[in-house]
């Protein structure tokens, strides 16, 4: 199992918003970073992922889901009403990939301000010097750091 560290914006899809989904999963739509949708591709059932509210004020880790589809075009991009349209999409050969996740637990926030104070959490790409990508993975050692950081609730 890969672990993984995925962000929204939660004014667009939030822990709370998953949580409300049925069944609580949702699709991993509008990723249009051609890095961040290649690691959309090689995420595999079962993988687990942080759920990381970005662009607000308090970012941080709100919550933990598993992959439960594998990737598949995402169907935003052929959606002419959608912010995420894509004209230059093909739909023979999709540009842009989704995912679907299904809410594992939500967790008290782990915020980006606490997140920067471990050491041992250096080499997580989330705290890299220009990181802005919305999908990366997780090294394992980082990866049991911050499940033992977590607080269910």
């Amino acid at each position: 199992m890969t672990y993984w560290l995925m962000k929204s914006e939660p004014s667009e899809v939030s822990i709370d918003t998953l949580a409300g989904q049925p069944g609580q999963t949702i699709d991993w739509f509008g990723v249009r970073n051609y890095l961040a949708r290649n690691f959309l591709r090689q995420m595999k059932l079962g993988d687990k992922a942080f759920f990381y509210h970005s662009s607000c004020p308090e970012p941080g880790i709100a919550g933990v889901v598993e992959i439960v589809r594998e990737a598949y075009p995402d169907p935003t991009q052929f959606d002419f009403h959608n912010p995420h349209f894509d004209p230059k999409s093909p739909k023979d050969n999709p540009r842009w990939s989704t995912v679907d996740v299904k809410l594992v637990s939500k967790v008290e926030l782990l915020s980006l301000a606490v997140l920067r104070t471990k050491p041992e959490l250096a080499g997580l790409r989330l705290l890299q010097k220009g990181n802005r990508l919305s999908v990366t993975p997780v090294e394992p050692q980082h990866a049991e750091i911050l499940e033992r950081m977590l607080k269910r609730i």
